[in-house]
């Protein structure tokens, strides 16, 4: 295993990492700036009035996503696992 071969993998994890966080810290992030504007617009400062609209959008992005995040852990396992002969040598 070459020292190249290492770091592709290094880099399909980071970016498999950001491709399944991506649709839950989006949303959270849309509806977290939502309700801050909101809450600016009618000055009410409750810092917990944020925590049930970020939990029940986090669920639905979960719902609505998971399958499709699922199926790129799947296929990124996947296929680390099929590569394991050639990554030792032994294609």
């Amino acid at each position: 295993m070459t020292p190249e071969m290492v770091l592709d993998i290094g880099r399909d994890a980071l970016w498999v990492i950001a491709l399944l966080s991506a649709p839950m810290l989006l949303s959270a992030l849309a509806i977290g700036l939502f309700v801050g504007m909101i809450q600016a617009a009618t000055q009410i400062q409750e810092m917990t009035l944020t925590f049930i609209p970020k939990l029940i959008v986090l669920a639905l992005a979960l719902l609505i996503a998971g399958p499709w995040m699922l199926a790129v852990l799947t296929d990124f396992t996947t296929n680390l696992i099929v590569s394991i002969p050639e990554l030792i040598g032994q294609s």
